[in-house]
């Protein structure tokens, strides 16, 4: 059995379904609630700044959670070096409150985005003798600790309202949420840093080529390595493991106009940055007993427990709901998935 959600970027522009930034908020919503009832376990947001897709999650998440009641919400992955850890540990707590429970928060150090150093705006800046990397991994950790719920603040000798004993923590704390927090690493070392520290692991679509191997042997790899070091470390709970996937089974005319001439179904190679060599992985588009075969060959996909399907949001909602569908119904039960 596979846990299968979606991933949304949300993206909106005025020639698309999606026309503007209501539409992506709403439509996702929407979505989420469609997928809930097609038996789909997640709906997944990213998390991008200075961009016309969807930022600010947590409004969104908490939206989501008051009109499901079942499905996971949450993120990947949010961009640690925008945020500030306290202000997120509130915000986290209340949508998580909100959902009864569900949130699966995916964070990272983030990837290259829409304008140079986009952090500063937000007023953050690496310490003497740290990367922006290395910022991003400080305030995850922050983020971490707080989510313990220990007292850390020294309270008031003459408050407003009267407080608990002891030092004083952030509220609202929800209990649980330290153990959904996921990591989005994009090398092998940073997942094993994630599993020492007891995060659940997220895998996306491209990752740092470290071996010249094909994507999914890469990122198995990279999950392997990551649940090695999850058990060295000694947790108790069982991690969770999250791989990205472009998947679109073709059952109908749409599917065929829209993805029967994919020309992504090989891997490809790019940098991230002047030094950083990246592998993408391809994506997934064929006649159900052909899609089936493929990815009986995703080395990466057996090894995770959860599956996150791309989706191509400015087609709209209904057009989403049914690449949900034809996943859960023509693809998942022959692939022992359902």
């Amino acid at each position: 059995m596979k846990k299968i959600g979606f991933l949304s970027f949300g993206h909106w522009s005025p020639q698309s379904r999606t026309r503007s930034a209501a539409d992506a908020l709403l439509e996702t919503i929407d979505l989420a609630q469609a997928a809930e009832q097609l038996g789909a376990d997640g709906a997944y947001v990213r998390v991008h700044h200075f961009a016309r897709q969807l930022a600010s999650p947590f409004p969104l998440l908490a939206a989501i959670g008051a009109r499901t009641k079942r499905i996971e919400i949450g993120t990947a992955v949010i961009d640690m070096r925008y945020e500030n850890p306290l202000y997120m540990a509130e915000d986290a707590g209340a949508a998580d409150l909100i959902a009864g429970g569900r949130l699966q928060l995916g964070i990272s150090r983030g990837s290259p985005e829409q304008v140079i150093d986009g952090w500063r705006y937000f007023g953050y800046q690496p310490a003497e003798g740290e990367s922006d990397a290395d910022m991003g991994r400080r305030h995850a950790e922050v983020l971490l600790d707080l989510l313990r719920g220990q007292g850390f603040a020294q309270p008031n000798p003459r408050p407003m309202f009267p407080n608990p004993p002891g030092l004083l923590r952030l509220e609202p704390y929800s209990e649980g949420l330290r153990d959904r927090i996921w990591w989005g690493a994009g090398s092998n070392a940073t997942a094993v840093w994630a599993a020492k520290l007891g995060m659940n692991l997220q895998s996306s679509t491209l990752k740092n080529d470290e071996t010249g191997e094909p994507f999914h042997v890469q990122q198995a790899a990279q999950i392997r390595a990551y649940l090695e070091a999850w058990k060295e470390a000694g947790h108790t709970r069982t991690a969770r493991v999250s791989v990205s996937r472009s998947i679109f089974p073709l059952v109908d005319d749409r599917d065929r106009a829209y993805f029967g001439r994919d020309g992504q179904q090989q891997d490809q190679i790019g940098y991230l940055d002047e030094q950083t060599r990246a592998i993408f992985g391809r994506s997934y588009a064929a006649e159900p007993d052909a899609l089936i075969e493929q990815l009986k060959a995703d080395e990466a996909i057996a090894e995770a427990d959860t599956l996150l399907l791309t989706i191509p949001n400015q087609l709209g909602v209904d057009y989403n709901a049914h690449v949900i569908e034809a996943v859960l119904t023509h693809v998942a039960p022959a692939l022992g998935w359902r």
